[in-house]
């Protein structure tokens, strides 16, 4: 895929003005070798539950994918594939139009508590965030940070106002703010209130707090589905 720096265009400087970015070298070198030796260290020492979870989703669907990619937007609006542990079924893109009506957040967003699509044990990798691990993948490529706003779909951003592409202002991450903070019991301008808040206030002891809570909400899950 050719990837495209206008998919998610907009007025950088117009935004920039609209929220404060904690940029400073310093933060930004440390936070990327904080990035790196997470995704390796994670790769490395989860993968024997990478194996466990590939083989139970083929168990389950052995035509479908164990990998699922995606593209998302990411920093100053450009194109990347995203990882995730297939949590669904093969045909499952091509469902969400049928589903559309059933949405149950508000906002830019698609989230359906009993959605047909996910897969048994999709729904537990799901409410562990397990699906999510693959994104190590993108940490360790730079396109993703193991803290940041969740990158959006390509649809969801069409129906952004400028206020909500300050989102895009920073490289996404795998988990943020919004993620512990109650995650689908939040609509989207609570998310972006709170992703808008982590940018303005963004530094390695907010960050690595973060990554605490996460770790704690995939032990003990909160509102994901």
């Amino acid at each position: 895929m050719a990837k495209s720096d206008s998919a998610a265009s907009f007025d950088l400087d117009q935004s920039r003005q609209r929220v404060m970015i904690n940029n400073r070298k310093g933060y930004l070198i440390s936070k990327r070798i904080i990035d790196i030796c997470g995704a390796i260290i994670g790769l490395v020492f989860l993968s024997w539950l990478f194996l466990i979870v590939a083989i139970l989703i083929k168990l389950e669907d052995p035509k479908g994918p164990v990998i699922f990619k995606q593209i998302r937007i990411g920093k100053d609006g450009k194109e990347f594939y995203m990882y995730k542990f297939r949590s669904m079924v093969t045909d499952a893109e091509e469902l969400l139009d049928s589903l559309l009506h059933f949405n149950e957040i508000s906002g830019a967003m698609f989230k359906m508590k009993e959605d047909p699509r996910v897969t048994k044990i999709g729904k537990f990798i799901r409410k562990t965030s397990i699906d999510e691990l693959p994104q190590l993948w993108n940490v360790l490529k730079g396109e993703m940070s193991l803290v940041g706003p969740r990158p959006p779909l390509p649809r969801e951003v069409k129906q952004y106002s400028k206020y909500d592409m300050q989102r895009l202002l920073v490289i996404p991450g795998c988990t943020g703010l919004w993620q512990v903070s109650g995650r689908n019991e939040l609509g989207f301008n609570e998310m972006v209130e709170l992703d808008l808040k982590y940018i303005r206030e963004r530094s390695l002891l907010y960050d690595v707090r973060i990554i605490l809570k996460t770790i704690k909400i995939m032990i003990k899950p909160n509102s994901a589905y």
